[in-house]
């Protein structure tokens, strides 16, 4: 154990050094005087457990969950499940049934990431992993801008501009304070924002007797079974992106853990952290949406306002408290917005050594300029981003998660398989093989694998992902034979090809280069 807290102090102190060498610089060290304000200039540094600060493992745990249920639960997961049978033509038995699925299915999948990629991915392709996170967290914030000017401006009528602006500015602000100040402003903000979802709930329940209409004006369409089976697959496909993609940067709010949490803690708080909140909007999303479908006032104001004027029509019977409410449901788009502004940062300083002596709120200051352009550029088009943006998430991150898995249960789960990888821990003795990785070696590459198995297997993946799927853009070969409209297959068929192909080559892999 004093061998250990020697070797974490050394690896902190030349970090430290290195730091010093970066903020004499008088172009970057105005960057660094920041620190003295409260704004959290460090990165992806490891927390070593020297600078933790305890601040008691159940006030760790309950900011966690305050984290989730405000991260969760609000209109960001709410906003993709309106569509099953607005765009999709499902009834709402159907709807439920593959949002259900595909919602949990991507959250036990999304929370196991809790290791860092660059054991999985090794350091050249761990950047091309790094940027394909950037893309899905500034994607995923313009989902959150845009959903806020459609709620600001049904119920205010201002400009989209105005709710996009405040959505980037606020969520700015809070990412370039850090991960103390993110946790404190989801926890006060959790309850208010889930409080306002049932209070959705009751309003909504108010005219679930148009339910019957939306099923009996399906069932006129007369779509055929296997077109029918296809878009069922294509909103499961959907719903498994929202839930899983969390699996890129899950792992960040848990730095300041102390060192001895065990793991199944951390999985089970996490699971029923995204589980529970998640669930719970989607459920009341999907039946608002199967209402709108021959609501005529709620459709109405969809077309004109998006799910921004389906919130406002279903809160105008109550007037102004009913505003009050939409305003609390606009403050969940920032909790949600906050997390992917906050990662998105750090993810930046993965892609090359050099980003990292950059401190992370730059990189935070970035990020927010860009999901705000891109927002103005995309403020009419919501729908289109969530049904043909976030099934590519869900590509990337099912072979991500697949990979993951093979590596922790085959390659790491016993002492013996992780004798394999003999470089990594230094040696094959009992001590140095009792944890799964070597965090030791977290920043030395010629200690960790080089990833070549993981490259090849997710190359393997991207194209079963191409052949299976079913997009405005491009439908794959397989996805065009279901049905009328196709269906998504590139979740099944990405896993399954990354899958196969993975063990054999990553035991190769080891064999030789024993990293």
């Amino acid at each position: 154990m004093a061998e250990e807290k020697v070797s974490f102090r050394s690896e902190y102190e030349e970090s430290t050094n290195k730091l010093n060498v970066v903020t004499s610089s008088k172009y970057l060290s105005w960057m660094y005087k920041l620190d003295n304000l409260g704004v959290e200039i460090r990165g992806i540094e490891r927390v070593t457990p020297e600078e933790k600060v305890s601040i008691g493992k159940w006030r760790s745990f309950i900011q966690v969950i305050g984290l989730w249920l405000a991260a969760c639960g609000g209109v960001t997961t709410m906003s993709s499940f309106f569509l099953p049978t607005l765009v999709y033509n499902l009834n709402l038995k159907n709807a439920l049934v593959a949002s259900l699925l595909g919602i949990n299915l991507g959250n036990l999948s999304g929370c196991r990431q809790m290791v860092t990629a660059r054991f999985l991915f090794g350091q050249w392709f761990v950047k091309i992993v790094a940027i394909i996170v950037i893309i899905g967290m500034i994607g995923w914030s313009v989902i959150n801008c845009v959903a806020g000017g459609q709620l600001l401006s049904a119920i205010s009528n201002a400009n989209l501009e105005v709710g996009i602006a405040v959505v980037m500015v606020v969520s700015w602000i809070i990412g370039v304070f850090g991960i103390r100040v993110l946790l404190k402003f989801q926890s006060i903000l959790a309850i208010p924002t889930n409080v306002a979802i049932l209070l959705f709930y009751i309003v909504v329940s108010k005219k679930i007797g148009h339910i019957s209409d939306t099923n009996q004006a399906i069932d006129d369409l007369d779509i055929s079974s296997q077109t029918s089976t296809g878009q069922w697959l294509s909103v499961f496909a959907l719903a498994y992106s929202v839930t899983s993609t969390w699996g890129g940067g899950a792992s960040d709010y848990y730095i300041l853990f102390p060192d001895d949490t065990p793991s199944w803690q951390v999985f089970i708080l996490t699971f029923l952290g995204i589980a529970v909140p998640s669930n719970f909007a989607a459920i009341c999303s999907v039946i608002a949406g199967a209402i709108a479908y021959s609501y005529q006032p709620w459709s109405d104001n969809y077309d004109n306002y998006g799910i921004g004027g389906i919130f406002a029509s279903a809160f105008e019977p109550w007037h102004g408290f009913g505003k009050f409410v939409v305003v609390v449901l606009y403050l969940s788009l920032i909790c949600n917005n906050i997390m992917n502004t906050y990662s998105c940062a750090l993810e930046f300083q993965l892609i090359d050594t050099r980003l990292t002596y950059v401190p992370r709120w730059v990189w935070t200051t970035v990020v927010a300029v860009i999901y705000l352009v891109l927002a103005l550029a995309g403020k009419e088009h919501l729908n289109n981003i969530l049904g043909n943006f976030l099934p590519m998430l869900g590509y990337w991150i099912t072979i991500y998660i697949t990979l993951l898995l093979e590596e922790n249960l085959i390659f790491r789960g016993t002492k013996a398989a992780r004798r394999l990888h003999h470089n990594e821990f230094d040696g094959t003795d009992e001590e140095s093989i009792s944890t799964m990785y070597n965090w030791a070696n977290w920043n030395k590459p010629s200690y960790r694998s080089m990833g070549l198995a993981a490259t090849l297997s997710f190359l393997c993946g991207v194209a079963g992902a191409v052949l299976g799927m079913n997009q405005v853009y491009y439908v794959g070969v397989l996805a065009e034979k279901v049905g009328d409209d196709g269906a998504d297959l590139g979740i099944y068929l990405c896993s399954g090809f990354a899958g196969l192909t993975y063990p054999v080559l990553r035991y190769i892999e080891l064999k030789k280069f024993g990293r």
